[in-house]
């Protein structure tokens, strides 16, 4: 069989090159991200290197628990708690064994948020970051009890805590089991407060559903990413109901902010400096109330 290129000539050097058929070089699909706010191709080791946050107009792309505890707080101060704990389909869900296993492999991890104790320069406190991969941050019977358990180790080491809120609201796979974990972890953010201690929730995109309804605005600060979607139902969701069109910007951070239900929007690169001035003011006011 004659080749095709026998008599064709080609049209440039790099034409001839390819007489032999060989494929053309590709870049890897994972090379560039493509930003959806200024349409830059961003690097994905810059996107990584910058918070994963986009160098040209700052937008906060999602971003792992883990590597934003690791980023936030003193290097290796991070120690783990109930990292066991993990989901069962108690109430025998279709397919939902099936997802968990797909989240745990997806994410990495054992469920949808981190709990432990860490430091920022110094200053202890008790922390935890949902894991928006682990099926969208959901909150199940386990984040629930995790974040309950956090807060009763706070409220009896005598820490703050900060938390990183990530979800798509209750999961609907445990049914009410799920739903009642806004009672539960609402009750022990009371106790820890009643104790007169901190509790600040930066809140990140997106903050929906049964998380917001409980233990992510219930915190003595409220602090928000840039951008960051926090509602209890969506936009659309509103819109089919109320058959309106709603304000541009509905239900972000700087909406939120412009009604007063935040007190700060604070970027990813100036968060490690307002926690660590928070928690140092914090301490301070502690021991002048004791004197």
């Amino acid at each position: 069989m004659l080749n095709k290129w026998l008599f064709r000539k080609p049209g440039n050097t790099l034409e001839a090159e390819r007489a032999d058929d060989r494929p053309a070089p590709r870049a890897p699909d994972k090379l560039f991200t493509a930003c959806p706010s200024c349409k830059s191709a961003v690097l994905s080791t810059d996107l990584e290197k910058n918070m994963n946050c986009c160098p040209h107009c700052d937008r906060h792309f999602a971003w792992s628990a883990r590597k934003r505890i690791q980023a936030l707080f003193d290097e290796g101060s991070f120690v783990e708690t109930d990292a066991e704990l993990t989901s069962d389909n108690y109430i025998n869900f279709p397919d939902y064994d099936r997802k968990l296993l797909d989240a745990r492999r997806k994410s990495g991890e054992h469920e949808a948020v981190l709990c432990g104790t860490a430091t920022i320069d110094g200053h202890k406190t008790a922390v935890f970051a949902m894991e928006g991969a682990f099926m969208m941050g959901s909150m199940g019977s386990v984040v629930g009890e995790k974040i309950t358990r956090l807060f009763e180790k706070a409220l009896h080491e005598g820490l703050p805590v900060i938390g990183f809120t990530v979800s798509g609201g209750a999961r609907m796979q445990e049914g009410i089991l799920s739903l009642m974990q806004m009672a539960k972890t609402s009750a022990a953010v009371k106790k820890h407060s009643d104790a007169g201690l901190l509790y600040i929730c930066v809140l990140c995109d997106p903050t929906t559903g049964g998380v917001t309804a409980s233990f992510a605005m219930q915190s003595d600060i409220a602090l928000a990413e840039p951008r960051a979607l926090i509602c209890f139902a969506g936009p659309r969701v509103i819109e089919q109901t109320i058959r309106q069109k709603l304000p541009e910007g509905f239900q972000s951070a700087e909406f939120l902010m412009e009604k007063g239900f935040i007190d700060r929007i604070v970027s990813r690169a100036d968060m490690r400096e307002e926690l660590r001035v928070l928690l140092m003011l914090h301490q301070k006011e502690g021991v002048h109330a004791g004197d």
